[in-house]
């Protein structure tokens, strides 16, 4: 699936309880933890003292978490808790049946430091057969072999032009993203509306929306 070297072999469980228990939750993610996911496992750790790769100066590990659901889905803010609670970058590969998807956020340090992080957007990729996923290990260093799993799991959504760095994609992924959903709801604004003066005057707002959005694809 990975492809990655013995050496990176971890291979721990982590009882699910160790973040609930734990941690300041609410009940709600509580009960997701309970309800959706059934076993994590800490599968590999990626990092210079286990591959003959050189430390980055924002990525020092790169944790691969492999989690069994009980259900096709699992609810993003888990991600983002554990996300939260480990100082490392973080791999996800979520399993439910014989199916597989991986997930891997944007993350990074917070502007107090302190081995803080906050994640700003996950991507995933699709519902495929185990022996479907392929992310290939690419980079000499762990900030470009983060970087590339982040672009090869995000695919179309971050394609960026030659000189656009990870970070520069990923903002104008999220200023695309929330243009469109500007554009659909003024859509549906419009639809709804009934006067024609406004009509007209919304109609023209989406223009203008429309011709914004051509800046970032």
């Amino acid at each position: 699936m990975l492809g990655l070297p013995k050496t990176t072999d971890f291979n721990r469980r982590i009882p699910k309880q160790k973040f609930y228990d734990n941690l300041s939750v609410t009940p709600a993610i509580k009960r997701i933890f309970i309800d959706q996911i059934k076993i994590i496992y800490w599968r590999n750790k990626i990092a210079a003292s286990t591959m003959n790769l050189a430390g980055g100066q924002a990525v020092t590990e790169i944790e691969v978490f492999a989690i069994q659901l009980n259900q096709p889905s699992l609810d993003e803010a888990v991600l983002k808790l554990i996300d939260k609670e480990i100082s490392y970058h973080i791999l996800f590969l979520l399993t439910y049946e014989d199916k597989v998807q991986a997930w891997i956020g944007y993350k990074e340090a917070t502007v107090s430091g302190m081995g803080a992080f906050k994640v700003n957007r996950y991507y995933h990729t699709e519902w495929m057969p185990l022996d479907k996923l392929q992310l290939s290990l690419t980079g000499l260093n762990l900030d470009a072999v983060y970087e590339n799993y982040v672009r090869q799991i995000a695919g179309d959504a971050l394609n960026a032009d030659s000189g656009e760095t990870l970070k520069e994609a990923v903002d104008r992924e999220k200023k695309q993203r929330k243009l469109e959903k500007k554009i659909a709801a003024l859509e549906a604004k419009i639809r709804k509306e009934r006067q024609f003066n406004r009509q007209i005057e919304m109609n023209a707002e989406l223009k203008n929306k429309k011709k914004e959005l051509e800046n970032y694809l």
